[in-house]
């Protein structure tokens, strides 16, 4: 999920694309595009370049040039099975929670609910309650999916009145 920390995977596989994509990519341009610091770059890319899934060679005398090799885009292709993989299994989980908390929560009488978080799982959230039948609000007095890195809790607030 794109707004959260991307796992060392997520990162090389990024890295690979833009490799595959523009052999001259800088290491600072690479930096920017994953929002971490160079030196970070720098280490996936020698990691890289040890497994033999990218070569470099001097373009110019301070320019260096990136190659995937053919190793290096079967493992691009085997990480990005494994990513779409665990996000899948990430949905899923999440799906089958949120189903299991909009149960109590029209056990409870409500048909209404308050999404608290940003990011791909509230996007789960409430396409869940959506399907589901549950109007989302961001009134304070509804029960509150509560969004915590991938988890999902409910909060039913003692003064919320039921029926709602």
């Amino acid at each position: 999920m794109e707004s959260e920390v991307q796992t060392d995977a997520a990162r090389e596989i990024l890295l690979l694309e833009k490799i595959e994509d523009d052999p001259d990519v800088t290491q600072a341009s690479l930096a920017d595009l994953l929002g971490v610091a160079v030196g970070t770059v720098n280490w996936h890319l020698r990691r890289l370049i040890e497994k033999g899934y990218v070569k470099v060679k001097r373009a110019q005398r301070r320019k260096l040039r990136y190659i995937i090799t053919p190793e290096g885009i079967a493992f691009r292709a085997r990480l990005t099975m494994n990513y779409i993989e665990q996000s899948m299994r990430l949905y899923r989980r999440t799906r089958q929670r949120v189903l299991e908390l909009l149960a109590e929560v029209q056990k409870a009488g409500y048909r209404c609910v308050r999404i608290d978080g940003q990011g791909d799982i509230a996007e789960v959230c409430r396409l869940t309650c959506l399907e589901q039948g549950i109007a989302i609000s961001e009134d304070g007095a509804y029960p509150v999916l509560q969004i915590d890195g991938t988890k999902v809790r409910l909060r039913m607030d003692e003064k919320a009145h039921a029926g709602n």
